[in-house]
């Protein structure tokens, strides 16, 4: 499970961020972007590093670099599985069946297959046969 879809998952719930400076909000999140920057809503605490000072505000934004760590509600783990769950899985890249052929009709080989490849005619692509390299005459004329 990705970092950003458990916090994606607590938007709207109250959640403790603590900043590298050692100063912590906990609050309702409102949003989350890909950077991790993070907007608090309404009723959010600030605590001061030394935890002694508090201060109640309306709204808080709060770049994601600046952030040492978040703690969320214990629910948002099963919510962010049930997310997951969701996604459709990933095919893997290009998918397969998209190489440079098979066997026979594929670039390259010695022994100049069907002529696929660019070289086209007797050579059979990359240095395969005479003269059929890349762009070559493709044999004899």
């Amino acid at each position: 499970m990705l970092p950003l879809t458990l916090l994606k998952v607590s938007i709207g719930s109250n959640i403790l961020v603590e900043l590298k400076s050692g100063t912590t909000y906990t609050g309702p999140m409102v949003s989350i972007d890909s950077w991790m920057n993070l907007n608090l809503g309404e009723g959010t605490i600030e605590t001061s590093p030394e935890g002694n000072k508090f201060w109640t505000l309306k709204k808080v934004y709060i770049r994601g670099s600046n952030v040492k760590y978040f703690r969320v509600e214990e629910d948002a783990v099963d919510k962010a599985m049930e997310a997951q769950k969701q996604y459709k899985p990933s095919t893997g890249g290009r998918g397969r069946g998209r190489g440079r052929g098979g066997r026979d009709g594929g670039r390259g080989g010695r022994d100049g297959g069907r002529g696929g490849g660019r070289g086209g005619g007797r050579g059979g692509g990359r240095g395969g046969g005479r003269g059929g390299g890349r762009g070559g005459r493709g044999g004899r004329n």
